[in-house]
């Protein structure tokens, strides 16, 4: 991609899954990438694997204190944030009558909550650097329908419109936009998921699998290069056609 060379990249929930794959893609486009994780271990593992990370740095996005020393540490560490990707988020599979308040509560702090403290830590840091590009990871389940996790689907309904909001009052400075995959093969969804209801979720995606995060990641590669450099305000689905025929609820 042209123009990630050099560029500082931070990527929250970035020790695992998507965020994992994220690094990885822009430490091999030659960017500098550091990230924020609030699991000790897996911070660990992926200093480990990835040698080239200028950071890994420890945060709970849903405390603003934590958040905002994180990311003072990270422009301490690269001298800048030209690219947040804000992907940390979690989900709890759990009937709708099932959900309880603490419950509700978790999930609206970290996915909705901490990505917004993340980003406007963020813009406030680019506008006054006068530019930059802030990509946050939404679902296929911010935009359908979709049982067991009306939390979670709520969060990421807000993340795409806070996505539309943000890219309109930070342009033309600061671009910003949204991945909205569909099922991707990370750990969080393995946990989940047994085998049986894996291939029950496969059958109905037209291209009959899931998404890996490295295709993911490369999504949001493009968005945070110069390629992309008249795109902001949109949100860019990556899901094997699996909303294109209304499926997603089947």
């Amino acid at each position: 991609m042209r123009g990630l060379k050099g560029k500082r990249i931070l990527i929250t929930g970035g020790a695992s899954g998507i965020g994992a794959a994220t690094a990885v893609r822009f430490l091999e486009e030659g960017s500098v990438v550091c990230l924020l994780d609030r699991d000790p271990e897996a911070r660990r593992k992926i200093v480990h694997e990835l040698p080239g990370l200028s950071g890994a740095l420890d945060a709970d996005v849903s405390n603003l204190t934590q958040v905002q020393a994180a990311f003072a540490e990270a422009v301490r560490l690269m001298g800048g944030v030209d690219v947040l990707v804000n992907n940390a988020g979690i989900s709890i599979r759990h009937k709708f009558l099932d959900i309880t308040p603490e419950e509700w509560d978790k999930v609206i702090a970290v996915n909705l909550t901490g990505v917004f403290y993340v980003a406007q830590t963020a813009a406030r840091h680019m506008m006054e650097r006068g530019g930059g590009v802030i990509l946050q990871t939404a679902s296929t389940n911010g935009v359908m329908g979709y049982p067991f996790y009306a939390d979670y689907n709520a969060t990421k309904a807000g993340v795409i419109e806070l996505t539309k909001s943000m890219a309109l009052e930070l342009a033309p400075k600061v671009r910003v936009c949204a991945v909205a995959p569909g099922y991707v093969l990370t750990p969080m969804q393995r946990a989940e998921y047994t085998d049986e209801m894996l291939e029950e979720v496969n059958r109905k995606i037209p291209l009959r699998r899931h998404a890996l995060p490295e295709e993911i990641a490369a999504l949001f590669a493009f968005l945070a290069s110069d390629d992309a450099q008249n795109i902001t305000g949109h949100v860019y689905t990556c899901d094997g056609g699996e909303t294109a025929g209304g499926l997603a609820s089947r």
